[in-house]
């Protein structure tokens, strides 16, 4: 059995991300401030995760007007990374910042380390400004994942923080009714 995430803090960390032609330095206060996606993958060089990181980036810019960041992340270093932005149509569209985490110590962090390979399970975790993570999806490694269903998902996250007493439905769309749980709702949804 694991305990969930959801409301926990960021844990402390430091790394190395390529992002944008460079090698930048992250720390979890970078993170703070803003809505932020930490997107875990396995590995660079693969087969499905291409596909995931290139849909992240189509939506990316709609992700910045949203004001959130997003940060992806393997066991991969960042040299890695930019061998292969350097090297794939598909993530050098990539413009958000790909954390190397060769160590493991984010990936085990956010409890999404396969230790018998190194590797991330494919992970994603949408944490508000205040550091605190409010979605988790974690997918086997053959499985991947809908940029635009985490663009709604935030959207509703986004909707709740701003919004007291109101909860998002099942497929909510920004502009659609929301709920405002209360005794006189008990079994009539």
């Amino acid at each position: 059995m694991s305990t969930s995430l959801i409301n926990t803090k960021l844990q402390p960390f430091n790394a190395t991300a390529y992002h944008n032609g460079d090698f930048v330095e992250l720390s979890e206060k970078d993170v703070l401030g803003k809505w932020s996606i930490f997107f875990f993958y396995p590995a660079d060089f693969t087969f499905v995760c291409p596909t995931e990181l290139g849909d992240v980036a189509d939506h990316y810019a709609q992700l910045q007007e949203m004001g959130v960041e997003v940060y992806s992340v393997s066991t991969d270093t960042h040299f890695t990374h930019k061998a292969w932005h350097d090297t794939s149509d598909t993530i050098g569209k990539i413009t958000y910042p790909m954390i190397g985490d060769p160590t493991g110590r984010i990936t085990r962090s956010f409890g999404v380390m396969i230790e018998e390979e190194g590797l991330a399970l494919r992970g994603t975790f949408v944490m508000n400004p205040e550091g605190e993570i409010k979605i988790i999806e974690t997918h086997d490694l053959g499985i991947g994942r809908s940029a635009k269903e985490l663009v709604r998902k935030v959207q509703a996250a986004q909707y709740i923080a701003t919004h007291d007493g109101e909860v998002c439905p099942a497929s909510w769309q920004p502009g659609e009714e929301t709920l405002a749980p209360s005794l006189d709702l008990v079994g009539k949804i």
